[in-house]
């Protein structure tokens, strides 16, 4: 099995049991973009150090894995502009789907929700027609 996929088979597996953790002890959904939702419009200002700690965690964990691993190449794009373009169409679709990756893909299917499953079926099925229309006929990727 190639190491790519190992790696990708034990984040999968980290993730899953921090959201079921994150669940059965706040009671909440592990969702970072209403988390981080929270933080910016003030709705979660009663778990702000929560919601930080998430945010610090989520972002210096993998950093420091890199750092002290060595980055891994991901050979998509030396465009910046891409990057900010597709930055900007993910949070609009985020907002726009009520949630992000991690709060339907993980925990909505988790939970049978009909919402969450529907929503990653879309999702899907946009990341692949943007990566078909964006590498294949675009060229731009």
């Amino acid at each position: 099995m190639p190491q790519d996929w190992i790696f990708g088979l034990i984040g999968g597996a980290l993730i899953g049991c921090a959201a079921a953790m994150y669940l059965l002890i706040n009671g909440r959904i592990m969702g970072a973009s209403g988390i981080v939702g929270g933080l910016i419009d003030g709705t979660g200002r009663g778990h702000a150090r929560e919601r930080l700690m998430f945010i610090v965690g989520l972002v210096g964990v993998p950093g420091i894995a890199a750092y002290a691993t060595g980055a891994a190449q991901s050979h998509l794009t030396d465009n910046l502009a891409i990057l900010a373009v597709a930055g900007l169409l993910v949070g609009i679709g985020t907002r726009l789907a009520n949630g992000c990756t991690s709060g339907h893909g993980v925990c909505g299917i988790s939970r049978f929700s009909l919402r969450g499953i529907v929503a990653t079926v879309f999702y899907l099925m946009a990341g692949g027609l943007t990566v078909v229309l964006a590498r294949h006929i675009l060229g731009v990727i």
